[in-house]
Parts: structure tokens; sequence; C-alpha cells
């Protein structure tokens, strides 16, 4: 999952971006409401963490023209305003969520699973594809329910795909979805992952729909 933060104070942000990145997610961060804007109009992210006391252009108003243009990004207000008319306001501009700072990483890894769930439309906390499971919780993969070993990159791959398995997606969208600025990317990159995880899943583990892209498959 590719993430957008939109957080004005370092210390915050650089620990967010650095749990983030550890989780197998991409995160590009940036530091004001302008920045942020700029960002989501150019950029497709599964989920904004979104601060409300920005320069330049504060989080609310960023939120309630985000919803304006009929954009549906996932998004969780992380904010010091504890106050109940502050919750209210950020929930009704159209807020996923609504976190106080200070919170654990474990809670915004919980309430971001939660918010993958509901997006999907499922009330599973796994995923599964013939004899292999997927166990965000865990940050791990069951073949046949054994666990085996995965790169978190390896992981944010299998996840893309098993979210949607019926969805073919190109190498630029994993590319998109699982590199975040400043990223260096091997051209092929994405073969080198999904090499691995066949040798590691089984080869029909992932189909390569020729000319199209990659689509989770099925092991019996």
């Amino acid at each position: 999952m590719r993430v957008l933060l939109v957080e004005d104070d370092v210390l915050i942000g650089s620990g967010l971006q650095y749990g983030l990145r550890r989780e197998g997610m991409a995160v590009d961060w940036v530091q004001d409401g302008e920045a942020g804007s700029i960002a989501l109009r150019t950029t497709s992210y599964g989920l904004v963490l979104l601060d409300l006391g920005l320069p330049k252009q504060d989080g609310l108003t960023l939120l309630q023209r985000l919803r304006a243009r009929n954009d549906a990004t996932a998004v969780i207000i992380i904010t010091a305003r504890d106050g109940i008319a502050d919750r209210v306001g950020g929930l009704d501009g159209g807020a996923d969520d609504y976190m106080v700072k200070p919170f654990a990483l474990e809670e915004l890894l919980a309430r971001i699973r939660v918010l993958n769930r509901r997006h999907a439309g499922r009330a599973q906390t796994t995923l599964q594809a013939g004899v292999i499971e997927l166990d965000p919780a865990r940050h791990c993969v069951l073949l046949r329910g054994v666990e085996v070993g995965v790169t978190a990159r390896e992981f944010a791959l299998l996840h893309e795909l098993m979210r949607n398995p019926s969805v073919v997606v190109t190498r630029e969208q994993l590319e998109e979805r699982l590199y975040g600025w400043n990223e260096e990317i091997e051209s092929n990159a994405i073969q080198v992952h999904v090499h691995n995880l066949r040798r590691k899943l089984g080869a029909q583990a992932i189909r390569n729909v020729r000319g199209v892209g990659y689509q989770i498959g099925e092991i019996a």
C-alpha cells in the first residue's frame, strides 16, 4: 500500500515514515497542506494520514476539498486536537477515522487493517487464495498452514494481489503502490519479487497474464 503522510512535526513524521516502511508500506511524506493537495492530485494512494494543524492549508480544508471532488481515498486524521467538536468535525468532514496524538504505531496499524477490510467489503481478518493465507496482523504468509519467510516487499506485493484476486495488476501499478518518492526501482524489481514468491509458494501462486500484468493464482 502507498501512503501519503501529511504531517509538519519532523519527529512524528520521521517516526511514522520509518515504522510504516518497516511494515512494507510505501510512504510519501509532505509537511504542509498545499503539498498534500498537490500529491493527491498527481498520485494514487491507498491511504492518507492527515494532521489538522498544517501550514499553508489546514488539514480539514484539504480533506473537504478531497471529498468535494468525489475522491474516496481512505483518510485517517492524526492530531493533538482531542475535543469532541474536533472529532465530530473531522469525521463529518469526510475522515474514515480519527486518532489523537500520541498514539502507538501498533494501534495505527490495526486501524489501517480495519479500513482495508471495510473498503474491500470483507469481514475476515486474513486473506486466502487456495492453500495460501496472508495474515496482515501477524505480517506473515502461510502455505498449507506452515509459515513461509518473505521479505517486506514480497509481502506487500502478495498483499496487493490477494486484496483483489479477480483483478490483473500491471507492473506499473505494482511499482506505484510498492515504492514511494526517492526510492530507487530497478527495471526488473517486480519480476524479481514475483520470481522469489513463486519459488517460495509454488509456480502457480502468481499468474502472468501476457501483455497485461499479474494475478494471484490458487494452489490446491
